[in-house]
């Protein structure tokens, strides 16, 4: 997934999707291995809501943000814990007064 993404996009934003029992930080070192092997740009934010926010943040008028990963599920899994989540949520809040 990282090796493909630092081929294919000009920038990555790499963040936890269902950690459930895992490091969120070990799961992004294995996909951070994959994006170093290539010339692609990118940052490690583990808070989901934390890198959406910043894709928007950093987005420039033509700029296409793809955000991967969770789909259809409503939550993101933590500890065994599912914490209420949806990916179109964020994007809907992110993009909030900023004329997208």
């Amino acid at each position: 997934m990282g090796e493909t993404a630092g081929r294919l996009a000009d920038f990555t934003i790499l963040t936890s999707d269902n950690p459930r029992w895992e490091d969120p930080e070990l799961i992004l070192d294995d996909i951070e291995s994959g994006i170093k092997g290539t010339s692609g740009a990118y940052i490690r934010i583990a808070d989901r809501r934390a890198a959406v926010a910043y894709a928007f943040d950093h987005a420039r008028e033509g700029d296409i943000i793809v955000l991967a990963g969770k789909g259809h599920e409503d939550y993101q899994e933590i500890g065994g814990v599912r914490y209420p989540m949806e990916d179109k949520e964020l994007v809907k809040k992110a993009a909030e007064g900023r004329g997208r």
